[in-house]
C-alpha cells in the first residue's frame, strides 16, 4: 500500500535523529571541556599501556594468544578473524548459537545468561592457555560492565572495537542503560573507534581511546579481471535516502543496479559482491548514517570496494580526505546534480577513471588492510617484537 506520509515521516526521522546526534555532540564537548580534558596521542597512549601493564611480553608476529569476542553478522568472520589468525592462535566466541540477542527476552533474561556464560568460557581458556590479549567489538546491548569487570581480573589487556560511534555511542537507552559504548567503555584498556568526533565522548567518559579507521582483507576484497558490463552499481541495504537516490538518476537516464536487501535483486554472496565491484565502471556509494543526509562516517564500503579493484563514487565528508585523495584515488559529490554529472563524466572518459580507479587500489592495499590496523593496535600495547 502506497504511504503518502512516507516521505515526510522519513524526513521527520532524519531531523529528530540529527537534533538529538548534534546535542549528544554539544553535550559531551561541554564535558570535555570542563574537565580539562585532551585527546591523548599515540605517545601518550603508549605510555598509560606501558604504566598499566608494565611487564608485558613482546613476541614475534605468529606467536600471540587472542581471545576474540564478537557475533558474526555478515562480514566479520572474512574481515576480522583471518587478520588476526596472522598474529596467532585465535580462540573465538561467538554467543549466538546459544543466545539470541535478537529474542525479545534477551534484556530480561538472554543477556545475563550469556554474560555467565562468556565469563566462564574466557576463564575455561585462559586456564589452558593464558592469552595475550582479548579482542572484543561489542556494545552495551550485548554486554553488562560486571561481566567486564569479572574479565578484567585476569590481568590481559582488553580492547573494544566500535563502528558508527557517531549515531551509536549512546544509542537507545532502556531503562538507564545505553545500548552503545557509553557504560562499558571505560571498562577496556583501549577503545578503538573508527568516529573521530568519537574520542571526546570517550575522553569524557572515562575511557582510553584511539581513532583508527575500518579496514578490508584483501584475500577477500581483491581485484577479478572481468569485462565492465554495468555502468553504475550499488551493493547495500535499500533504506534512507538511497532509493531516492537512485530513483532520480533513473530520471536523468542513468541506471544503477542495485543489490541488497530491500532492493529488487536481494542480496548477494560475498564473492559475486566482490566480482560486481569488477563488473562495475562506476560503484556508487552513500556516507549517510542510517541514511540522514547531513551525518556522515566512514564505512566499510569506503576501503572494500577500492581494494576490490572498483572505481568507488561516493558522498563527500572529512573523514572521507583522512584516508583517500578525492579525485585522485576516489570520486566523491556533493548532491544529486554533482552525482548525475560526475557518473556521465566519468562513464566518457574512461581512461582518467581507470587512473583514479588504479590509484584507489594500490593505496587501499598499501594502507587499509585490517591486519595493519591490528598491528597498529597491538604495538600500542607492546605485545610484538
Amino acid at each position: 500500500m502506497n504511504d503518502p506520509l512516507k516521505k515526510y515521516r522519513r524526513q521527520f526521522r532524519s531531523w529528530r535523529n540529527t537534533r538529538r546526534l548534534r546535542r549528544e555532540q554539544e553535550y559531551y564537548a561541554q564535558k570535555f571541556a570542563q574537565a580539562g580534558l585532551s585527546i591523548p596521542d599515540e605517545q601518550n597512549i603508549e605510555r598509560e599501556l606501558k604504566n598499566k601493564f608494565p611487564h608485558l611480553p613482546a613476541k614475534e608476529k605468529g606467536r600471540l594468544s587472542i581471545i576474540t569476542l564478537y557475533h558474526h553478522y555478515n562480514w566479520e568472520n572474512e574481515a576480522l578473524k583471518p587478520s588476526l589468525e596472522k598474529f596467532g592462535r585465535v580462540r573465538h566466541y561467538d554467543w549466538f548459537d546459544k543466545f539470541n540477542h535478537q529474542d525479545k527476552a534477551w534484556p530480561q533474561t538472554g543477556k545475563a545468561q550469556m554474560n555467565a556464560d562468556l565469563i566462564s568460557q574466557v576463564d575455561r581458556w585462559i586456564d589452558e592457555e593464558k592469552a595475550d590479549v582479548i579482542f572484543a567489538y561489542l556494545s552495551g546491548e550485548l554486554v553488562e560492565p560486571a561481566a567486564l569487570k569479572q574479565l578484567r581480573r585476569h590481568g590481559i589487556p582488553m580492547i573494544n572495537l566500535t563502528l558508527n560511534d557517531k549515531e551509536h555511542f549512546v544509542g537507545k537507552v532502556r531503562n538507564g542503560r545505553a545500548y552503545g559504548a557509553r557504560d562499558i567503555c571505560r571498562f577496556f584498556d583501549l577503545c578503538w573507534t573508527s568516529t573521530e568526533d568519537a574520542l571526546i565522548k570517550y575522553c569524557a567518559e572515562g575511557a582510553l581511546p584511539v581513532y583508527l579507521p575500518e579496514g578490508a582483507n584483501p584475500q577477500v576484497h581483491r581485484s577479478y579481471e572481468l569485462e565492465k558490463t554495468i555502468d553504475v552499481s550499488f551493493v547495500g541495504q535499500c533504506y534512507g535516502n538511497r532509493q531516492a537516490v537512485i530513483d532520480e538518476l533513473k530520471k536523468r537516464g542513468i541506471y544503477v543496479e542495485a543489490y541488497g536487501s530491500g532492493w529488487p535483486h536481494g542480496p548477494l554472496a560475498t564473492e559475486e559482491m566482490v566480482k560486481m565491484y569488477s563488473r562495475s565502471k562506476i560503484n556508487l556509494g552513500f556516507g549517510g548514517v542510517s541514511g540522514h543526509k547531513d551525518t556522515f562516517c566512514l564505512k566499510g564500503r569506503d576501503f572494500e570496494i577500492p581494494m576490490s579493484g572498483g572505481l568507488y563514487l561516493t558522498e563527500d565528508h572529512p573523514e572521507l580526505h583522512h584516508v583517500f585523495q578525492p579525485g585522485e584515488e576516489i570520486l566523491t559529490y556533493s548532491g544529486i546534480a554533482d552525482l548525475a554529472a560526475k557518473i556521465n563524466y566519468y562513464l566518457t572518459h574512461p581512461a582518467e577513471a581507470e587512473a583514479i580507479r588504479k590509484k584507489g587500489y594500490e593505496r587501499s592495499r598499501r594502507e587499509h588492510t585490517w591486519e595493519m590496523r591490528f598491528e597498529k593496535i597491538f604495538r600500542l600495547f607492546g605485545i610484538l617484537k
